[in-house]
């Protein structure tokens, strides 16, 4: 019997790096995510299979169904090992887990290209502990690491606040702004690696606790605002909380300083989307003639608007 799952990709709107600190951030959960087919077999191993959003293979492996190690040569391949991470820790979790005299065949359907950072990992292991039955944060403490609030998304179908733990405190909230046709996401055309992220944030992170308040109140802020003109105030607002407490230059500073309307970063700062605001055409002018080509707009992306 085939088992499928599916969890949602994500953005976070507000608290990026301070969620780690368990500031309140919202998040939003997207119209794209990832898929998980799992289907038994005979033989006693893992076939994994990953396809990407247009159909085509980007990574095969086989596994032990006993060691749950890669029977490939290329064993090393860091994708297998974290695979092997992951079961493991399902495993660990769940002793009946993949406690089987028969294998699997394992299919994984992304929805959006993997350098989007909608969460190509968050929706794969929340596919994973969906498959194990156990919790997701564990396997993502013991793999990714992170904040959790894109785990968080993948199980939610509304936009949320979430506060990190322990235990991490997950709100459905309404956030459905009446001037939503005036916001856009621009990809940035590079990925941006969390890890590193976070790494930079640690590095060099000030003033946390101060800092902290102010973007709680803005989160709170933004879940009432009702026009553009004062989204845009308290993105910028934010924009300069978040470039002081880590020492960065905002992106519209450093990159876009001409532009007539706000920018903010989603996520880490450097890569993956932006969020803009602006009328369409002018938008999509700007960014285009800047080679920035995926714009796509709010209610094209964000689940249930």
């Amino acid at each position: 019997m085939t088992q499928s799952f599916y969890s949602n990709g994500k953005l976070l709107i507000t608290g990026e790096y301070v969620v780690l600190d368990s500031a309140n951030a919202l998040a939003l959960p997207t119209k794209l995510g990832q898929h998980l087919d799992i289907e038994p077999i005979a033989e006693s191993k893992i076939i994994w299979t990953s396809l990407d959003h247009t159909g085509h293979i980007w990574f095969k492996d086989t596994f032990n169904l006993n060691t749950l190690l890669s029977n490939s040569k290329n064993a090393k391949n860091p994708i297998s090992t974290q695979l092997t991470t992951l079961l493991k820790a399902a495993k660990r979790e769940n002793p009946n887990f993949l406690n089987s005299e028969n294998g699997f065949k394992v299919t994984t359907r992304l929805e959006f290209p993997g350098d989007w950072g909608l969460g190509s990992s968050s929706t794969l292991i929340n596919n994973l502990a969906l498959w194990a039955n156990v919790n997701p944060m564990t396997l993502l403490l013991q793999s990714f690491g992170g904040s959790g609030y894109d785990i968080a998304c993948a199980r939610h179908n509304t936009p949320i606040i979430y506060k990190m733990g322990p235990p991490p405190i997950t709100k459905e909230v309404m956030f459905n702004p009446c001037f939503k046709d005036e916001l856009f996401f621009v990809h940035r055309n590079k990925k941006q690696n969390s890890r590193n992220s976070i790494s930079t944030y640690s590095q060099n992170k000030t003033n946390t606790s101060v800092i902290i308040d102010k973007i709680d109140a803005i989160t709170a802020k933004l879940l009432k605002v009702n026009n553009r003109l004062d989204f845009e105030l308290l993105i910028t607002e934010h924009e300069s909380l978040i470039g002081e407490i880590t020492n960065q230059t905002p992106i519209k500073v450093e990159l876009f300083p001409d532009y007539k309307y706000a920018i903010k970063s989603l996520g880490g700062w450097g890569g993956d989307f932006i969020l803009v605001t602006g009328n369409k055409e002018y938008v999509f002018n700007y960014f285009n003639n800047k080679n920035y080509t995926t714009i796509i707009p709010y209610s094209d992306l964000i689940l249930n608007v």
